[in-house]
């Protein structure tokens, strides 16, 4: 797919906007399935409930911020549904990256990532693992998904 925005082929991680702001210095960078309709619905979710509007940027695992910041060997260790790249370069991946999240936006949701954090990693991940192989069946897969960003929000998405 031939996004006009980017004036370059960028498949499912078409975003309909053409200049980004620089990163902000403290916001990490949530990575997402640029197919998934649940990965979305994520995106939306922590859109939504980051106050600041400073906490994350969002990019696509199949865009070209993935493939810039980070490297080729722990790419083709992650899992394809949802990575976040900490401020200290870390990167968090499955039930580890949602508490993070959640901590993340503050206020009342660092309540049900403490109760979510106090399960081993092994029992979440095994619940998180199951969700994301069933994802594209129960909330859809678009191999041409470009959703329209609304204008005060472009500026948090990256290719």
């Amino acid at each position: 797919m031939r996004c006009a925005a980017y004036g370059s082929d960028v498949g499912a991680a078409c975003y309909a906007f053409a200049r980004m702001s620089p990163a902000a210095s403290n916001a990490e960078i949530l990575f997402y399935d640029g197919h998934c309709a649940l990965c979305h619905g994520a995106v939306k979710f922590v859109l939504k409930h980051d106050r600041s509007g400073k906490a994350f940027r969002f990019a696509p695992l199949q865009g070209a911020t993935f493939q810039s910041r980070v490297p080729a060997a722990a790419r083709a260790e992650l899992p394809d549904s949802v990575v976040v790249l900490t401020q200290d370069g870390a990167l968090l991946v499955r039930s580890t990256a949602f508490v993070h999240i959640l901590r993340r936006l503050g206020g009342g949701w660092k309540i049900p990532a403490g109760i979510v954090a106090v399960v081993p990693r092994a029992m979440r991940d095994m619940l998180y693992d199951f969700i994301a192989r069933i994802r594209y069946r129960v909330f859809g897969n678009r191999d041409n998904l470009c959703p329209i960003v609304p204008p005060d929000l472009r500026d948090r998405f990256d290719p």
